[in-house]
């Protein structure tokens, strides 16, 4: 495969070689503006999926199959499936299908790494469209759990009783503890932090903002995080705020948050246990409350793209650094030993090409 590749030492004109694994990459470096070739990247990788094409992760059965083919289609390599703060029927069923699912990947599909539990463990003021079934969590629960398939993300309300303890026990079992959906102080998220935490859920989004005499959760996360998710659809979270978290946390990573209305026309869509409506480019309450998105990777590599990010760094924000930080070091990056997972773009970024584990779409 022939073009402009993004390595980890920068961009390089030349030749890649691979299989399943990139085998090699030869050539020269390059300005990849000097030429008119195709633009060569690692496979995106979202660590927040919800849904698509009409499919929801809690439904059970096939969905995660499903919605994993339609991401695969706009550049997303490997994703983590996320779940909604449910009753725990609802939850155990969509556990089931994503352990199913984690355990073999189907043709044209995303690759499953595991599980975002996104809720219940959260605070019942900072819902935004999840369910009202926040509830304080257990180590034995969420171990239970663990059991149907495999925990890589959970995102937990810090300041509720007995959580703080939880996200160090989950830390020390390599779980990734991610700060959302909370109501908590400055001084919450950094005592999370200090327990071991390891990122914030959807930065801005559902936690209190920053004022200059209140810090809140989002100041917590500009003065200290290493690493924090961010909607870039630009609905969510204003340029201008994308530009702040840039520039306040080292390995900020993009996630799509996407529902069943990803890929999908306007109307209803299922979200959990609730209706979703997506129109005018997202994905709404009735109440109007944003749930969600249509966003896929592909739309956040250009997104970032367009608010002034070069290609390069935009790449690492929708894979490299979500890479790391699960620790998946075979991933997010072009280097030999690594999985082929490889996505194709032209020179306005639209896909060409899509490769998972070496296998083309």
């Amino acid at each position: 495969m022939k073009g402009n590749i993004l390595t980890p030492g920068g961009w390089v004109h030349g030749n890649l070689r691979f299989s399943a694994t990139v085998e090699a990459i030869e050539g020269s470096p390059v300005d990849p503006d000097g030429n008119g070739d195709d633009y060569i990247l690692p496979g995106f990788i979202d660590v927040h999926v919800h849904g698509g094409a009409g499919r929801d992760m809690m439904e059970g059965g096939d969905a995660p199959h499903v919605i994993a083919a339609l991401h695969a289609k706009h550049g997303t390599t490997s994703l983590l499936a996320t779940t909604m703060t449910a009753p725990p029927e609802d939850i155990e069923r969509a556990l089931d299908a994503i352990g199913a699912a984690v355990e073999t990947r189907g043709k044209r599909e995303a690759r499953i790494l595991g599980v975002h539990l996104e809720g219940p463990y959260i605070n019942s003021a900072k819902l935004g469209a999840q369910p009202p079934f926040a509830k304080e969590a257990t180590l034995a629960e969420v171990e239970a759990y663990g059991r149907r398939a495999p925990m890589r993300v959970i995102t937990v309300a810090p300041e509720i009783h007995g959580h703080l303890e939880l996200v160090r026990a989950l830390t020390d079992l390599g779980v990734r503890v991610q700060i959302g959906h909370t109501s908590g102080s400055y001084e919450d998220g950094v005592a999370a932090l200090e327990h071991g935490a390891a990122g914030f859920t959807h930065l801005f989004n559902a936690m209190p903002g920053l004022h200059h005499r209140e810090p809140g959760m989002v100041g917590a996360a500009l003065a200290h995080a290493q690493y924090a998710e961010i909607i870039p659809d630009l609905l969510h979270v204003h340029p201008g705020a994308i530009k702040v978290a840039l520039r306040s946390i080292p390995h900020l990573f993009c996630v799509t948050d996407s529902t069943a209305a990803a890929g999908m026309p306007d109307g209803e869509y299922m979200l959990g246990r609730q209706v979703v409506h997506k129109c005018m480019g997202g994905v709404r309450l009735a109440d109007g409350t944003l749930a969600g998105s249509t966003l896929t990777m592909d739309g956040a590599l250009r997104n970032l793209v367009k608010i002034g990010l070069p290609l390069a760094e935009a790449s690492r924000r929708v894979s490299t650094n979500a890479a790391d930080y699960l620790g998946e070091t075979r991933r997010g990056r072009l280097a030999p030993g690594c999985h082929a997972d490889i996505v194709v773009l032209d020179r306005d970024l639209n896909i060409k090409a899509v490769y998972i584990e070496g296998e083309v779409l």
